[in-house]
């Protein structure tokens, strides 16, 4: 993604290619995202009641509903994520003299942030919150102003169509071969800038697909019945792993979504598909309860409770992108439960409980490793904004509280797991438990190593997954694995 420089073109004498003025399309074609659900993301994270509110204002009309949004949000217009090659082409064009418009079909207040930012439109036309000015009713307004055939338009889906039939020619922007084509018979083509790329790897990187890796958490309960197992606890296990993925990308694009503007002043987070419009933010805003409704329609496999749990997971997920992430310490809890959520949630999908010792086991671990996170993300804003740096509500003096807290949190989870092995826990199940005890220098071990990561600005990333692609991290997992093998 490039950020659009403010560029004066007035003073630049030269003759211009054209009288015929240029009319450019905004989402999608100047900018690569929609800047609709933009600002409605923007409105609901200063308030999610305004859902609501947006319901009602729809019933009166889609231009009505533009027009409210729009008074009310005001968007980060430097750190859109430009289409590079067409506003290169326009600063040309505008260099030398060409009169150009930027017509969309969004609320003239957003519209005109763009426009006053770039300074290189000489007009605006756009929805006013009468009429929303989209395909014909756009393609109306253009031939009013200009005549038929007397402007050329810019623009990239299949609802430009009707204006194209009516422009003198065509410019294409991310637009697919197909669409290409069939613009070709109402216009003659000038351009075509950039074909639109396959949009299902980058719907899978949107989805995080990579992060149901902390779905394996499921299996836990699984793992510690190990005497009992059967292909049935299996296979409901199983069903539990796909349903949490489900939900847990539902909220993965929800949570995208509303972090957009934070997202794209980050160094790692703004490669993330919606920042960088590799993938329209409707798309998200669709499949998010799509996906969740797919998840809960898979937790009806399973018993009733395990339902329960998942709704819980999703909503305390839902409140957790909206309002609790920006409180500080409770973030922290709340990331620790969802990981206890998983374990909850197998244990409920194969009837097994865990044993009050696992649960403090993990909660002492799961907040260290979410402690981890925060303290990677201040380290990573540090490096990028000095002492300035930010993350979530905690501040670059924060670091050492957040890593002696986390440290603390992690060492009693093996203490945790001391207590369980030198009070017999460990002689029920393993013929050798005396070997268990080398599961905690193992594991001593393992949380120094993601804390020392952490604290060289290498965590760029949940420690979960770290944990799964870093290479000791892996060894270290095996060690436990060979030790547990052993001892039974």
């Amino acid at each position: 993604m490039a950020l659009a420089s403010p560029v004066d073109y007035s003073d630049t004498p030269a003759a211009p290619l054209t009288d015929v003025p240029l009319a450019v399309d905004l989402d999608g074609t100047l900018v690569r995202t929609d800047l609709l659900v933009e600002a409605f993301f923007v409105l609901i994270r200063r308030n999610p009641f305004y859902v609501a509110a947006a319901f009602f204002w729809l019933l009166k009309g889609r231009a009505y509903l533009k027009g409210q949004i729009g008074r009310r949000v005001t968007l980060d217009v430097a750190g859109l994520p430009y289409h590079d090659g067409l506003l290169d082409f326009l600063k040309r064009q505008r260099a030398r003299g060409r009169r150009l418009i930027l017509a969309s079909g969004c609320d003239e207040r957003l519209v005109r942030q763009v426009a006053d930012y770039l300074r290189i439109f000489d007009g605006v036309l756009a929805t006013d919150g009468e009429g929303n000015l989209t395909g014909r009713e756009k393609r109306d307004r253009l031939v009013a102003e200009f005549g038929e055939r007397m402007f050329d338009y810019a623009g990239d889906s299949w609802r430009d169509l009707p204006v194209w039939s009516s422009a003198r020619k065509a410019i294409v922007v991310h637009a697919t071969k197909s669409l290409s084509r069939r613009v070709a018979k109402v216009s003659e083509v000038e351009y075509v800038l950039e074909s639109r790329e396959e949009w299902v790897g980058t719907y899978g990187r949107a989805l995080r697909l990579h992060q149901w890796l902390k779905n394996l958490l499921v299996f836990v309960p699984l793992a510690m019945a190990y005497p009992s197992l059967n292909l049935d606890a299996l296979f409901r296990t199983c069903v539990a792993f796909v349903a949490f993925g489900l939900v847990a990308s539902s909220v993965y694009l929800l949570n995208d979504l509303i972090d957009l503007p934070a997202d794209r002043h980050h160094p790692h987070k703004r490669q993330r598909p919606f920042a960088t419009g590799a993938l329209s933010p409707l798309w998200g805003m669709v499949s998010s309860p799509l996906l969740a409704v797919l998840g809960f329609l898979t937790g009806l496999l399973l018993p009733p409770a395990f339902l329960g749990t998942l709704v819980l997971y999703w909503a305390a997920n839902l409140a957790y992108s909206l309002w609790l992430k920006q409180i500080p310490v409770l973030d922290v809890i709340v990331l620790a439960g969802f990981y206890i959520a998983r374990i909850i949630g197998g244990s409920v999908a194969v009837a097994v409980w865990p044993a009050p010792w696992l649960l403090a086991f993990s909660t002492f671990l799961f907040v260290s490793l979410a402690l981890v996170k925060r303290y990677g993300e201040l380290v990573t804003m540090a490096a990028l904004d000095g002492k300035e740096g930010r993350a979530r509500g905690y501040l670059d003096t924060d670091k050492e509280l957040l890593a002696s807290m986390g440290t603390a949190s992690g060492y009693v989870a093996v203490l945790v797991l001391a207590i369980f092995i030198s009070t017999g826990g460990a002689e029920g199940h393993y013929t050798r438990h005396q070997l268990v005890w080398l599961l905690c220098p193992t594991l001593l071990f393992w949380i120094s190593h993601v804390w020392l990561t952490a604290h060289r600005g290498k965590m760029v990333e949940d420690p979960l997954v770290f944990t799964l692609r870093d290479r000791t991290s892996r060894l270290a997992i095996i060690a436990a694995a060979l030790i547990l093998l052993a001892a039974r």
